[in-house]
Parts: structure tokens; sequence; C-alpha cells
């Protein structure tokens, strides 16, 4: 997979994720924490440096995730608007603490790409990497196979976030068609989502 299409898997995966999570599926939501947790915990480690703190921090994070998601328009990437709560919500804790605020700004970049130690890499379980694993090679098998006026519009929406007035444009065709098309492309994600959420769902109730 190219960068391009790697990118385009990345956003629209969110996008889908994020659209089941806003309609009550908690599964979706399940699988966007398994995605962002450590990306989170990293963003956190730069403030807080206790280990139990850090996952104390990250739980508050997504909590205020969830509570916001309705609120979430797609203006920014996912894990743009996910980093800064991740931020806000680390520099309250510590002054809830009464500690000192580090004066150096956390880069956006820095911040993605931070590796943390390996107390913080265990953060991510065996079965959160498989799962996001599993669930990124469905993406992309899906995307590579829709038909390419179907690919091109949903690229154009999700990845370089164009209205639907700019895509027709784009594409030299009716508004009505872009929405057609990226209705289609979005119910066949879905669709090749769908079995791969059911079992998951499944798996874990069986474990219970």
């Amino acid at each position: 997979m190219n960068s391009t299409e790697e990118k385009m898997s990345e956003k629209t995966l969110d996008a889908e994720l994020v659209n089941q999570a806003k309609q009550g599926k908690m599964k979706a939501f399940e699988l966007l924490v398994n995605r962002y947790q450590q990306k989170v915990a990293n963003v956190i480690a730069k403030f807080v440096k206790d280990r139990h703190e850090i996952q104390d921090v990250a739980q508050e994070v997504f909590i205020k995730v969830y509570r916001a998601l309705p609120n979430f328009r797609g203006e920014s990437s996912f894990y743009t608007w996910i980093y800064r709560i991740a931020v806000n919500t680390s520099k309250n804790h510590l002054v809830s603490k009464s500690r000192r605020i580090q004066n150096a700004p956390v880069e956006f970049e820095e911040a993605e790409n931070f590796s943390s130690n390996e107390d913080h890499r265990n953060l991510d379980t065996p079965d959160a990497v498989y799962a996001r694993g599993e669930l990124e090679q469905t993406m992309s098998k899906a995307i590579s196979t829709l038909p390419e006026d179907l690919k091109t519009a949903i690229v154009l929406r999700e990845v370089d976030g164009m209205s639907y007035e700019e895509i027709a444009e784009k594409m030299d065709c009716p508004i009505g068609t872009v929405r057609s098309r990226i209705f289609r492309a979005r119910d066949a994600i879905d669709q090749a989502m769908r079995p791969l959420l059911q079992d998951e769902s499944m798996r874990k109730q069986n474990v219970r």
C-alpha cells in the first residue's frame, strides 16, 4: 500500500468508526479507543510521569471524547481533535494535583511520533494490536475494491475534506451523483466491516 492509499484508509476508517459511534454503536467506539489509546498515553506521558496516573488520565480523556463525540464535525483529523483533548486533560490533571505544568509546548508532530518507554508500551495489549491490525486490513481491502468513481468521491470527501459542491465540480457531475457515490462507498465499507465488528462482539461475549 502506498502512502496515499494508507492515508486514505486511515482517515476513512476513522470517519466510518466515528459515524457508527455517533449512532450509538459502542463496538465502534471501543475500536477507536483501541486505535488511539497508545498515542493518547504517549501524549499524556509528556506531562504526567507516573504510569498509574497516565492510565487514569487516559481513561478520563476517552470519557470526554465519548461525551463530546456528537460535536466532532471532522474539520480536523480525529487524532488532532483527540490530541487536543489529551493535552488539556493532562494540564488540568497537573493543576488539580498542584503540580507545575511544563513551559515547553508539546508539538503535534513530536507528540504523534513520541516513543514511550516499555511501561507505557504495555498499555497496548496484544488483543488491541490484533484488533487494530485486522480492522485496518479490512478497511484497506474494502477501499481497494471500490469502483474508481466511488473511491475518488470518498477520498475527496474524507481525506481531502472537500464539500459536496467542490467534489461535484472536481468530478464534473451533479451534487446528487456525488451524494449517491459517497453513500454507496460508505455502504460498501460498512458491509465489509460489519462481519468483523460482529465477530469481535461475539468473541468478547464468549470470553465473559
